[in-house]
Order: structure tokens, then C-alpha cells, then sequence
């Protein structure tokens, strides 16, 4: 059996390789061994953070809701609470969207939570 030699597919491979590297900083983004210890290292981060954007944004979400509720007189817990009470289904992100963009309807939201109560 004749010897393969892989020399354009190999070229090939790590040109593909470095062109997802481009932009990295000084030899990173151009020298094959740290440009492939640096994806690793970035391709790991990007799937924490995948994970901790969720979180983030829920944290978020809830800060929004307890300032505007207490604006109005009631705090999260109380507020929350009240709407579960009163069978309201909506998640934090449609609540933290109306108390930025609807006051109004946010009012109502918590009036009928502060009646659940």
C-alpha cells in the first residue's frame, strides 16, 4: 500500500482552524499551538457563559420588578406571591418588559396582586 502523505489536507486544516482564531491577540490568532490552546479555552468559555447569559438575565429581570413594584408600594416577594395567588401566568421577562414599557399595565398587575394578598 502507497505511503499518504497529507500535506494540502493538513495545510488546509490548519488554515480553517486559524481563520475561526482571526482577531485573537498578538500570536494567538496566528501560531498554530497557541491559537489552538486559546479556542479550546474560548470554545469552554463560550459554553459556561451560554449558561450564565440565562442566569444574568433573570437576575436582571427581577431587579427591574422590585424597583418598579416598590414604586408602588409592594415589594418582589409580596408581589410575586400575590400573582401566583391570583393564578397570573407570565414569567419575569413579559413582567420586567411592562414595568420598563406599560406602566399601566404593570399598575393593574399589581393591584391584582395586592388583592391576592
Amino acid at each position: 500500500m502507497p505511503r499518504v502523505r497529507k500535506g494540502s489536507a493538513r495545510k488546509q486544516a490548519r488554515k480553517r482552524f486559524l481563520n475561526e482564531t482571526k482577531g485573537y491577540w498578538g500570536g494567538r490568532g496566528n501560531l498554530f499551538k497557541k491559537a489552538s490552546e486559546t479556542y479550546v479555552r474560548a470554545m469552554a468559555f463560550a459554553y459556561r457563559d451560554r449558561k450564565c447569559k440565562k442566569r444574568d438575565f433573570r437576575k436582571l429581570w427581577i431587579i427591574r420588578i422590585n424597583a418598579a413594584a416598590k414604586m408602588r408600594g409592594i415589594n418582589y416577594s409580596r408581589f410575586i406571591n400575590g400573582l401566583i395567588k391570583a393564578n397570573v401566568v407570565v414569567d419575569r421577562k413579559m413582567l420586567a418588559e411592562a414595568a420598563v414599557n406599560d406602566p399601566a399595565a404593570f399598575d393593574k398587575l399589581v393591584e391584582l396582586s395586592k388583592q391576592h394578598i
